[in-house]
């Protein structure tokens, strides 16, 4: 199986025309980014053809400013919520690179990033302070992933959601399914301690309206597989090689420190 490339997300099923019409602006200016994102640039973070792995560059058309022919467009950095409070998120809330995740537990590549990839860049990144990586959950694959992404959503709410994340995508784990039973196999595993708490958690509406909420940020921007990445404004798409991470963050951070961009406040940020 291939493992680079815009190729490695996983594609949406063709949406409907309600799925269609969420074009929605997603912040201020955000709405030019998104045009920008659905039509093109995700074609500016795909790897060369040598199979180097390293980022291939290419215009994105009409920019919203001059980095934006680097791949990078300040408009989905604002997309960033810092909160300090929020348990889908771990790394510094004032850290210099934000990494964004839209993801699946249905998505088979979500899980070969979560497995391959991710605890290096926590090692490496998140650990030192540099990264902060904030999760969305994007569900794409039917009522299992939206089941899993309440769950995980649920898991959060007694702070277990990573511990979550890792059993959800653990070799072999999204081929049991993502029934209710299972769900409650996956919060104990995670170490989640009120078992009833997390059902009602899971099934009520706030769970429904925070899915909802990353769901159709991730369609305003023109999302259109999964893992889907945002890094300090720079969108990279697919499961893509350890390389492209580093180069994308450690880019972005040599970027933060030359513009003497301040690190934000930990209580800044929007809480759900």
């Amino acid at each position: 199986m291939p493992n680079n490339g815009s190729k490695n997300g996983s594609k949406a099923g063709v949406k409907n025309g309600n799925k269609k019409s969420r074009n929605i602006a997603v912040g201020a200016g955000v709405v030019v980014a998104a045009v920008l994102l659905g039509l093109a640039s995700y074609t500016a973070t795909k790897p060369d053809d040598s199979g180097s792995g390293t980022v291939k560059e290419e215009a994105a058309g009409a920019a919203p400013s001059t980095d934006a022919q680097a791949g990078v467009y300040p408009e989905l950095e604002k997309l960033a919520r810092r909160d300090a409070k929020d348990p889908l998120a771990q790394g510094r809330a004032d850290a210099p690179v934000v990494m964004i995740e839209y993801a699946d537990f249905k998505c088979g590549f979500c899980g070969k990033f979560a497995r391959d990839t991710e605890p290096g860049l926590v090692k490496k990144y998140v650990d030192e302070g540099t990264l902060r990586i904030e999760w969305r959950n994007f569900p794409i694959f039917g009522e299992d992933s939206e089941r899993a992404a309440r769950g995980a959503w649920a898991a959060g709410r007694q702070g277990r959601f990573w511990q979550f994340h890792e059993a959800a995508y653990a070799e072999g784990s999204k081929e049991k399914g993502f029934g209710d039973g299972r769900l409650k196999e996956l919060a104990k595993e995670a170490g989640v301690k009120d078992a009833d708490r997390f059902v009602t958690d899971m099934g009520s509406d706030a769970a429904r309206s925070a899915v909802k909420k990353d769901q159709e940020e991730a369609y305003g921007l023109g999302a259109a597989a999964t893992p889907s990445f945002v890094i300090n404004g720079r969108p990279i798409s697919g499961a893509q090689p350890d390389q492209v991470f580093h180069q994308a963050i450690e880019t972005a951070a040599k970027s933060a420190k030359a513009a003497g961009k301040g690190a934000k406040s930990a209580d800044q940020g929007g809480s759900e």
